[in-house]
């Protein structure tokens, strides 16, 4: 059995804080590193609501060997697995020039833990036991983020005048 499983989104649809719907482009494709099951139902179940397509690795060896493959724009990883950290992943996108955004997804993170993964390079760290609907935004601006640097297929621009 593979140590990454997919899922697939229903509708790819949700609205930004503005309340203006926004699809997730097709091709964005997030990766999840985590070796806690309830942790990544609970995210996986989140990040399917909003569209988004996603595939999970149980280790970061395998999260880790999966990003290298230039797939992903966004990886959300909780900080420490039982392999590593999740500074690899940061290190992975660097050296490959992958252009990837990393969001940690931790339980137990202090502010000054916080401040420094902003430093080492991660997008953004959420709370997972308060911050389940804060992943989707997150997420969702670390895609943009990663687009812009370069990550990935070039999405369409989906705009409420275009869709009209």
């Amino acid at each position: 059995m593979s140590p990454i499983t997919r899922t697939r989104e229903s509708t790819g649809e949700s609205e930004t804080h503005s309340g203006l719907p926004l699809k997730v482009p097709d091709g964005a494709r997030i990766l999840m590193v985590c070796d806690d099951d309830s942790d990544t139902d609970r995210l996986k179940t989140v990040l399917q609501e909003a569209g988004f397509v996603s595939e999970c690795a149980k280790s970061l060896t395998a999260g880790c060997e999966a990003a290298k493959s230039g797939r992903f724009q966004v990886v959300v990883s909780t900080p420490l697995l039982r392999d590593g950290s999740w500074r690899r992943l940061a290190d992975i996108a660097n050296h490959y020039n992958l252009g990837f955004e990393v969001v940690l997804w931790a339980r137990n993170f202090d502010l000054a833990e916080w401040v420094e993964a902003l430093k080492e390079g991660a997008f953004d760290v959420l709370d997972a036991m308060c911050d389940p609907p804060k992943a989707v935004e997150a997420t969702r601006r670390a895609l943009w983020a990663a687009y812009l640097k370069g990550a990935g297929p070039s999405p369409r621009a989906t705009s409420p005048q275009k869709a009209a």
